[in-house]
This record gives C-alpha cells, sequence and structure tokens, in this order.
C-alpha cells in the first residue's frame, strides 16, 4: 500500500514547512500550497487523500475553498482536517458538509495532533 498524500494548505510558509516535515517523518506524501488558489490546482492534480487547511488563507479563506472543492465531484469526497486559532468559534456539525473531519486548535496542539487527526482519516 502507497503512502497518504497529504495536501497541506497554509499560508505561513515556516508553519508548513513544520507540518510538512512532520507528516513526511510519519510516513506521508505532502504537497504544499501556500494559497486558495494553489490548493485547488493541486487538488486538481494530485487528488490527496485528506487536506490540511488552515482557516485564514492570503487572499481568500478556507471556506471559499472548501465550497470551491466540494463543487467538483473529484474534490468533493476529499477529507479535510482545519488547523487554526479560530478552533473555539468553529463547530465541527456545521463544517462536516463541507467535508471536514477535525477541527484542531494551533494554540494547542502538538505535531502528534496533526499525525494522529491525518491517519484518523486516511484510514
Amino acid at each position: 500500500m502507497s503512502a497518504a498524500h497529504v495536501l497541506i494548505v497554509e499560508d505561513d510558509g515556516w508553519l508548513a514547512e513544520q507540518y510538512q516535515r512532520v507528516l513526511e517523518k510519519a510516513g506521508y506524501e505532502t504537497v504544499v500550497a501556500l494559497n486558495a488558489l494553489a490548493a485547488i490546482d493541486a487538488a486538481d492534480d494530485q487528488k490527496p487523500d485528506v487536506i490540511l487547511l488552515d482557516v485564514l488563507l492570503t487572499g481568500s479563506t478556507a471556506f471559499a475553498l472548501m465550497n470551491e472543492l466540494q463543487s467538483y465531484t473529484d474534490t468533493g469526497d476529499i477529507p479535510i482536517i482545519l488547523c487554526t486559532n479560530l478552533a473555539a468559534d468553529l463547530s465541527i456539525d456545521k463544517l462536516k458538509p463541507y467535508g471536514v473531519k477535525k477541527i484542531l486548535d494551533k494554540a494547542t496542539m502538538s505535531v502528534d495532533d496533526i499525525v494522529a487527526a491525518v491517519r484518523s482519516v486516511t484510514l
């Protein structure tokens, strides 16, 4: 079985690199998109198994991106893990229709939480 493919959508390059390093160390293949447009292209090209998504993106929001992904049959079923400082303000129940499976709080999460969240939606 090949490694699960994770699309990391994070506009903070340093943070994206940290997520990428941790996930690759855990055996995942990763691609980083620094904005929503790059994320749409990467999702189309790569068909990731899961998307790790920051909510506040430069030039767009995760909500616009999730809406776009949901409008296509080939990307609408990709599970999404939100990774955000706004976790306390978000409801997983309201976001499930967009494919959101988990919400991680950037302020309190550890690197192990990222790996565990990805593992839980790619099994």
